[in-house]
């Protein structure tokens, strides 16, 4: 197949063998455009509550109660080794009676598993404690 491009001599009637690039740049940017626009739309059309992240001073009060677990699960009632959930129900129903109920705070360790925390938040949930706070610690300093 061949194209019949004329005569260099043939002035304003030649015919012009280059494609014309300039409509295709300006629908491609419309485009663009248009798709950064509704994106965002899209994405975000169901209204949720984020959490906002913020850093908040704790204060340890004496009345305070701290559980912990440490890394192989085991759960601690200050100092105290506590063997089963039941008896850290029991010492947890006695703080629950208290006026104004005080807070437990659990302090799980890092590489410990959930089941060690989980048993906590079970036996707070069956003694009736209202606060429960989970200690941790700040991220070093500029990372």
């Amino acid at each position: 197949m061949s194209m019949n491009v004329g005569s260099p001599d043939d002035g304003e009637d030649a015919v012009m063998s280059a494609i014309n690039t300039t409509p295709l740049v300006d629908v491609m940017l419309v485009l663009l455009i248009i798709f950064l626009i509704t994106i965002p739309v899209v994405t975000t059309s169901i209204p949720v509550a984020l959490p906002k992240e913020r850093v908040e001073v704790r204060e340890s009060k004496p009345e305070n109660v701290i559980i912990s677990v440490d890394q192989k699960g085991n759960i601690f009632y200050y100092e105290a080794r506590i063997n089963s959930v039941d008896a850290l129900v029991d010492k947890l129903k006695k703080v629950s009676m208290l006026k104004p109920q005080p807070e437990v705070q659990v302090r799980g360790d890092f590489a410990a598993t959930y089941e060690g925390v989980g048993k906590v938040l079970l036996a707070c949930q069956r003694a009736g404690i209202v606060k429960v706070a989970f200690i941790t610690e700040p991220p070093p300093l500029g990372g």
